[in-house]
């Protein structure tokens, strides 16, 4: 990172999170696809497949891939949309140029990426089908705002699905599974880039994150309606999910 910031003070800040947030994936952006097959031992695409086939896509509908990154769930999302489009959205340049590189390596027409800022997208209210994230809430400065501005952009009856680090019920494979974040972590930042704050970043800020049983209370509360969430792993991973009324 162009500055080294103080991991837990900014993320603990509404205020000073997402510039953190910024600056952290500005960094990893080239070596972003590595990290998430590593970090997962190689279950990530299989979890974003489960996203997928949760949305039962018709193949008209427009998505909107929030948090794209390098666009995995983003080309996943237009694969099936025939006569559809999926929008892929990251507030991080280099994520951006990435993803835009592939769309134009594999020639696909029905996908398009957006450099934004899920608090303040923009779209016109209702403008979507589904809305997914990959990794987004966790990182967001208010995780209720968040819910807010997607469930805006939804049209009613519009499905959405996050995909996120979860919490486990057990709290002694919960406590496991964060040391294991926090070394594995450590190491990655520590060989990659020279600090060891950037994949610590992950545990730290799921020890902040509401979790899969919070974020749904939270979708409820906001009118969301068939609301829940699917673990994998005992609970280290999961995807919430519910419907715009």
């Amino acid at each position: 990172m162009s500055k080294k910031l103080n991991l837990k003070e900014h993320i603990s800040s509404k205020e000073k999170k997402q510039g953190y947030v910024n600056q952290m994936f500005a960094t990893i952006a080239p070596r972003y696809d590595f990290i998430t097959i590593f970090l997962s031992l190689g279950m990530d695409q299989g979890w974003k497949r489960k996203l997928i086939e949760m949305l039962e896509l018709k193949g008209d509908e427009k998505a909107l891939d929030l948090a794209c990154g390098t666009g995995d769930i983003t080309f996943a999302l237009g694969a099936p949309l025939r006569s559809g489009e999926a929008v892929g959205v990251d507030i991080t340049p280099g994520m951006v140029e990435i993803a835009e590189g592939k769309r134009r390596a594999m020639n696909v027409s029905n996908v398009v990426f957006h450099c934004a800022d899920i608090m303040n997208l923009p779209f016109p209210d209702a403008s979507f089908d589904c809305v997914t994230c990959g990794y987004a809430l966790r990182n967001l400065p208010d995780v209720e705002l968040g819910l807010v501005e997607i469930k805006r952009l939804l049209k009613p009856g519009g499905r959405f699905c996050s995909l996120d680090f979860a919490h486990p019920d057990n709290r002694l494979f919960r406590w496991l599974y964060l040391k294991y974040l926090i070394a594995v972590g450590s190491s990655l930042g520590f060989a990659l880039h020279g600090n060891i704050d950037i994949y610590r970043y992950i545990p730290e800020s799921l020890k902040l994150y509401p979790g899969q049983r919070r974020v749904r209370e939270i979708m409820d509360r906001l009118g969301f309606i068939r609301t829940g969430y699917h673990e994998f792993g005992g609970g280290i991973m999961a995807i919430n999910y519910g419907v715009k009324n």
